[in-house]
């Protein structure tokens, strides 16, 4: 028996709006579901949590918890009840540990939330629930540290930070050597963090740490910048978690902004493979944090024809055997881009 186009055409239309009758139908079951949902949990947190029954106070906590009940009170976590928009919700150390009463009557440690018992993933979730809505935290799930198992609590301290453990135990630290370093302790209670931003990021990237001791590199150890001025230690959508979402250089151009362009003549390999195919970021033996001694090394990985005379488009007097030719940038001094020359003369 055959049957028609028509026929066929017909019994597919059917199907399509059937399923598309499903879709819409279940997509309204859910957004009514959703609303649901975001009305009982702002009616929740509308209650004044801290009547309920479960819930102890800070002050009940102190009375065990005296030394992280000092320490808490003088972060931001501890001065949320401040804040208007924390009105009428859980503040405190049960903001974070859960209702305390079963653990106060029973003293059993298990009745309350310890982030020692948890994962990285679980104990992370748990901050997320209020950092979540923060540009720099937003893409953390898809970050390295995620990826790797590091949690939030890893890296900052939520009882707060203790300041007179962020100097180093000796002068010449090697994650600390300048004094600007040792004497900037805030650089890490400002974020919570459990030691200097150098030291913390440099205890687990050790291939990183010689780099920051050779003789050119950013002054880090220094403490003139930070490791997260160029990362973003949350997570990003480009390479090595690299600050802001318009290309591998924007760390780099944000400081060294005359490189950026646009330039009429655009040097290829600086748009294309960006600083790095030139320059080792976080330090080098060579000047200029160049990836090879010579400058002409560089220029000759890709411009292989210069020293063949009958090179097409390339000057015969290009003889490397000659001092006064081995040093390009002599010439072609605009190198990352020019507005009047096309062989980036200045």
């Amino acid at each position: 028996m055959r049957i028609s186009i028509k026929t066929i055409k017909l019994v597919l239309l059917c199907a399509f709006a059937g399923v598309l009758s499903v879709w819409t139908i279940s997509g309204a079951l859910s957004t009514t579901e959703g609303r649901e949902s975001i009305i009982a949990a702002e009616s929740t947190d509308a209650t004044d949590m801290s009547s309920q029954d479960d819930y102890v106070g800070s002050d009940t906590c102190a009375a065990c918890h005296d030394a992280q009940f000092k320490n808490f009170s003088g972060t931001t976590h501890g001065k949320l009840h401040n804040l208007k928009s924390w009105k009428g919700k859980v503040v405190g150390c049960e903001s974070c540990h859960g209702p305390g009463k079963a653990h106060v009557e029973s003293g059993d440690p298990t009745k309350i939330i310890s982030f020692k018992r948890m994962n990285a993933k679980a104990v992370s979730e748990t901050c997320l629930s209020c950092h979540a809505g923060k540009e720099s935290h937003n893409n953390f799930r898809r970050g390295e540290h995620w990826r790797n198992n590091v949690g939030c609590t890893d890296c900052h301290s939520p009882h707060g930070t203790d300041v007179a453990s962020l100097k180093p135990n000796a002068p010449g630290s090697m994650t600390l050597p300048g004094g600007a370093s040792r004497d900037k302790p805030a650089m890490a209670a400002a974020q919570m963090l459990k030691m200097s931003e150098p030291q913390l990021c440099l205890s687990c990237h050790n291939e990183t740490r010689s780099q920051f001791t050779k003789p050119f590199h950013h002054k880090v150890l220094e403490g003139t910048m930070n490791c997260s001025d160029c990362h973003n230690p949350h997570g990003g959508f480009e390479s090595k978690q690299t600050k802001l979402a318009v290309g591998l250089d924007a760390a780099c151009v944000k400081c060294h902004a005359n490189k950026q362009g646009p330039f009429v003549f655009e040097h290829a390999p600086s748009k294309i493979e960006g600083c790095t195919v030139c320059h080792i970021p976080h330090g080098s033996s060579n000047p200029r944090m160049l990836k090879r001694p010579q400058v002409r090394q560089l220029c000759l990985e890709c411009h292989t024809g210069i020293t063949e005379e009958l090179s097409p488009s390339v000057p015969n007097f290009h003889n490397q055997a000659q001092v006064r030719y081995q040093q390009c940038t002599v010439c072609h001094s605009a190198i990352h881009g020019s507005n009047s020359s096309s062989v980036f003369f200045r």
